[in-house]
């Protein structure tokens, strides 16, 4: 598959047969991940994986209960959690900013790396979905995720026998370019 072909077939996953999942490819997507872009080359994403079929089932069941992802989570082998170390991108050395974004710029750098970890699973034959609404501080303390890292996104993993998912509708070119 050609990068552009993966950036085109790449769909959200919701719905996952629960073949399990070999680490070999999970670590494969991270180390092809890690090659993402980031500021000043701080490369701040970090990543836990949870096969642990308990701790899964309480992230689902105390993080996400509000809302539709716990049931995802459950049914997917796998949950990968980004995390960002917090203050180094878009920071210069004395602790000053680089960029008017402030501390924004390091969700942009862990959002790239997420976003090149579901590229490269989808390249492996795994099926992802980029979750966004949950429990933060339940999360953190759960993981025990230390005071320098913040979590960024819960990634479900695994195996769908959804075929032929058709991309959602695009908004045009004329919408998306403006040249000057």
């Amino acid at each position: 598959m050609n990068t552009l072909e993966c950036i085109k077939t790449r769909r959200s996953i919701r719905e996952y047969n629960g073949k399990p999942v070999d680490r070999k490819l999970i670590e494969q997507a991270i180390e092809t991940a890690s090659y993402a872009p980031s500021w000043k080359n701080t490369q701040v994403t970090r990543y836990i994986v949870i096969d642990d079929e308990a701790v899964k089932n309480r992230i689902a069941d105390e993080c996400c209960s509000s809302n539709h992802n716990g049931g995802i989570i459950k049914q997917a082998p796998v949950l990968v959690v980004t995390t960002m170390i917090k203050a180094r991108s878009g920071y210069e050395r004395d602790g000053s900013f680089s960029t008017p974004k402030g501390s924004g710029w390091q969700m942009f750098d862990c959002g790239i790396a997420t976003q090149s970890f579901c590229l490269a699973a989808h390249e492996l034959g795994l099926s992802t979905l980029i979750m966004g609404i949950y429990d933060t501080d339940k999360i953190t303390e759960i993981l025990q995720i230390p005071e320098t890292q913040e979590v960024a996104a819960l990634i479900s993993v695994g195996y769908t026998d959804l075929t032929g998912v058709e991309a959602p509708k695009r908004k045009t070119l004329e919408d998306l370019i403006k040249y000057v």
